[in-house]
């Protein structure tokens, strides 16, 4: 979907340095991406901390978990 968006030019530069995109549009795309992710990653984890979830992996199973974790 296309949207006029107004992003600072060197606000715009370092999301593509941090992203390693050279074009604006997959550099913003994957910025966006990751945040959602980690925002959904925070939310899990708040949940598991205050016992709203039951998340029952030990550390030893997260550690291996983040090994993986691409992107």
């Amino acid at each position: 979907m296309r949207i006029p968006v107004d992003i600072d030019a060197n606000l715009l530069r370092e999301i593509q340095q941090a992203t390693g995109e050279r074009m604006k549009s997959p550099a913003i795309a994957r910025a966006l991406k990751q945040y959602v992710t980690q925002q959904r990653k925070t939310r899990i984890i708040q949940a598991a901390l205050t016992g709203k979830i039951d998340y029952s992996r030990t550390n030893e199973e997260l550690e291996a978990l983040a090994r993986y974790d691409v992107d």
